[in-house]
Formats: structure tokens, C-alpha cells, sequence
């Protein structure tokens, strides 16, 4: 039988997107987080044309360009061909009809744990006339990635709101904030929402302190998350809400002894939807960043489903999403046998509940943050 700490580092450990191609993996399930990405473009488009101090560079410049978080689907790949089209654009325009053999030579990192499926990631990469050398970064961006002041662009997408592990106190017995018979903060005593929060404004700290060091003055940092809106209630964020039918389901397998109560009391999902004010108090306290645009992106829950005609299929179609996301996690906890039961169950609460989980609120947010120039 595992230790009580052996279930607790397992949930310290980083625990990717589902790989490969299959029904379930997170490359067939992730057009919401593309969907939302491409909503951005415009609005990083323009920041880019605006923001982007590129004076000071020469020709023979490489323009170093890191998405961090980027998973295995081809998403990673249509947000940086629209930052290096905007990024050209501004040359073009900066030096009126410049030849694209003058335009600097672009090198993009792909960064994410280094137990991400790099191996399908690039299987997927753009042909080989692209404009941009590639390379896989692998580790965490709560720490340092790159070499200092070596970036020009830094891109996050559907990424910060996982935190670097869950908060030690919710999985500690001896702690007011002992998390009991909950997978998450929703709902939760505010012990835990506390410790949750404190985690992530730790982390955030750590997230920026590290992009100071890498990114050359005058240089984009291009955040895009679900964030809960200022003032509501954690419990009112749909994503939270989700979170608690996935939790209800797996305490009915826990009744029906199909998994241990014991392992779902231990079992905590590292991720925290901060607010925009939350952000805004993290960039000022680091002090390093000036914040250009914060701008709220619209909803694709319409387009995404516009082909379910049903609650059902609805309902299905967020269950697999949920599933490519969190089932790596899951499996390493539970193990592989009750994965097909758990998201089946958890399909059909979400049909039960949809009405509830529409009426929530979860916004999307795009935010452009600068480096300011240290003197």
C-alpha cells in the first residue's frame, strides 16, 4: 500500500497534457484553448506593433521568441506564426518595404515539463520552410529557462493557472487546512483557499522574477488565462464547478470502494484561477514589468459547440476536455482502471448540472506585459 507521503509527492510532481493522438489525448481535445488563443491574435497583433521596442536592434539581431506551457497539440504553433507574422509586419512597416532577406532570423523554444510528449510535439511541427529555427525547452517556468535578457517575446497560453505542486497544508493531517474529502479550494474552508492562494502568489513571484531576468528590455511577455472575475466567489468560476462534480464522483467511487477514501482525501488539483487585481498586485510587486493591455477575450463556448445539439453531447464534449488535461494527473493517483468509469460518471453529472455550470462565471483574459528598461 502507498505511504501517505507517497501520495503527497505525487502531487508534486508535474503531470502534462495527455500525449499522443488518441481519442483521449490532449492534441484531439484542446480546440477551446485554440479557440481562445486565436481570439488574442488582433489584440497581440497590435501590442506587438506598439510595444515592441525593436530600435535598438540590428539586422543581424535573432529574434528569440519562447512559448512556455505548450503542450503537444499543434496550438503552440498557430500562436507563434502569429506573433512572427506581427513581428514582421513591424519591420516591413519600420523600414518600408524592407526585403525579407533583411529581416532578422527567428529562433523559437518550445518550453514544457520535460515530462511532456516533445516526441509528438514536433511530429507535428510546420514544414521546413518555416521562418524560425526550433528547439524544445524542457522544465518548469517557475524558474529560470534562458539565458539573461536573451528574449524578445515570451507567450503563455492556458498555462499559469497551474500551480508548481499543491500547497503542502491541504494534504498535511495536522493542518487547519487540511483539505478532507475535497480535490480543490472551491467550496473549500478559507484554510485552504488561503493556502491555495498563498501558493500561487509564491509561484507567480518566482514566474516573474525569472521572466525579468530573461527578457531584454523592451521585450513582450503575452499572458493569456481563465481568471475569475474580481470580487465573485471562488465557488461561482465554472471551472471550479466542474472541478466539484469531478470531486463528487470520485467520493461516490470512494462509497462504492472502488478507490480508497484515503486517496481521494489526499488528492488535491494544483491549479488556482486568480483575479485580474490578483495579477495587477503581482507585476507591481515585482516591479520589473509595466502592464500595456489587459483585455478581456470572448468566450468561444458558443463556436466551440455550435455542432452539440445537446446537453449530452455538451456535457460529453466537456468531459473529454477535462479528461486530456487531467488525466495524467489522475492516473498517477488512482491508477488507469477507474479512468473511463470516473469520466463516464462525471459526463453524466455534467449533463445533470449544466444549467448550474452555465450560469458561472469564468473570464478569459489576454495581458501584455512589458520590461521596462533598468537604468
Amino acid at each position: 500500500m502507498e505511504t501517505e507521503r507517497e501520495m503527497r509527492n505525487a502531487s508534486e510532481e508535474a503531470y502534462p497534457m495527455k500525449s499522443g493522438d488518441d481519442l483521449h489525448s490532449y492534441s484531439n481535445n484542446s480546440d477551446f484553448q485554440r479557440e481562445i488563443a486565436s481570439s488574442a491574435n488582433q489584440l497581440v497583433s497590435e501590442a506587438i506593433a506598439e510595444n515592441l521596442d525593436i530600435e535598438n536592434l540590428s539586422p543581424s539581431t535573432t529574434i528569440r521568441v519562447a512559448d512556455l506551457g505548450c503542450s503537444v497539440g499543434p496550438n503552440t504553433f498557430f500562436a507563434v506564426q502569429n506573433i512572427l507574422e506581427a513581428i514582421q509586419l513591424k519591420y516591413c512597416q519600420k523600414s518600408q518595404g524592407l526585403l525579407n532577406s533583411q529581416i532578422p532570423e527567428f529562433q523559437v523554444f518550445f518550453n514544457d515539463h520535460s515530462s511532456n510528449d516533445f516526441n509528438t510535439l514536433f511530429l507535428s511541427l510546420p514544414p521546413a520552410d518555416r521562418r524560425y529555427h526550433a528547439a524544445g525547452v524542457p522544465g518548469s517556468f517557475y524558474s529560470r529557462l534562458f539565458p539573461t535578457h536573451s528574449l524578445h517575446i515570451v507567450h503563455v497560453s492556458y498555462a499559469i493557472h497551474w500551480l508548481s505542486g499543491v500547497p503542502k497544508e491541504v494534504v498535511d493531517r495536522t493542518s487547519p487546512a487540511w483539505n478532507k474529502g475535497r480535490i480543490h479550494y472551491s467550496s473549500a474552508s478559507d484554510e485552504v483557499v488561503e493556502a491555495y492562494s498563498a501558493q500561487w502568489a509564491e509561484d507567480m513571484a518566482l514566474f516573474l522574477q525569472a521572466r525579468a531576468q530573461e527578457i531584454a528590455d523592451g521585450g513582450l511577455m503575452i499572458l493569456i488565462f481563465p481568471a475569475r472575475p474580481d470580487e465573485t466567489p471562488h465557488s461561482q468560476v465554472s471551472t471550479n464547478v466542474s472541478l466539484n462534480l469531478l470531486e463528487a464522483c470520485l467520493i461516490e467511487m470512494a462509497k462504492k470502494g472502488i478507490v480508497s477514501q484515503e486517496k481521494v482525501d489526499l488528492f488535491n488539483v494544483p491549479i488556482y484561477y486568480m483575479s485580474p487585481q490578483e495579477l495587477g498586485g503581482a507585476v507591481e510587486r515585482n516591479g520589473c514589468f509595466s502592464i500595456e493591455k489587459m483585455r478581456i477575450l470572448h468566450h468561444p463556448t458558443s463556436s466551440h459547440y455550435q455542432s452539440l445539439t445537446s446537453s449530452r453531447d455538451i456535457a460529453q464534449g466537456i468531459a473529454s476536455h477535462v479528461r486530456a488535461v487531467m488525466e495524467t494527473l489522475i492516473k498517477a493517483h488512482f491508477g488507469d482502471e477507474i479512468l473511463d468509469q470516473l469520466f463516464d460518471s462525471f459526463s453524466r453529472k455534467l449533463e445533470d448540472e449544466i444549467s448550474v455550470l452555465e450560469s458561472a462565471k469564468t473570464l478569459h483574459y489576454c495581458t501584455v506585459l512589458k520590461r521596462k528598461t533598468m537604468i
